[in-house]
């Protein structure tokens, strides 16, 4: 081996080398990305989950008095009517 090519040789196994280091650091932001973007969902679902949870007493209570209105109309026209 020619010492231009033993040179050229070296230089490309180094390109190659830093190439593989770019592309590891790649696919680790890559895979922190992903990571973070998961937990950012479960964060946000998590959360609706939970104000729903935390909520859906008084959406009730407000549903049941609806409910109770409604029925109070229609008694009332009942008797109007009849």
């Amino acid at each position: 081996m020619t010492p231009e090519e033993r040179a050229l040789l070296q230089k490309i196994a180094n390109t190659v080398e830093e190439n593989n280091q770019i592309l590891r650091s790649i696919w680790n932001s890559m895979r922190w990305a992903r990571i973070w973007r998961v937990v950012y969902w479960m964060v946000i679902i998590g959360s609706a989950v939970g104000a729903y949870w935390f909520i859906q007493p008084y959406i009730d209570s407000l549903l049941n008095i609806y409910t109770d209105a409604q029925t109070n109309v229609n008694t009332v026209k009942n008797i109007l009517g009849s």
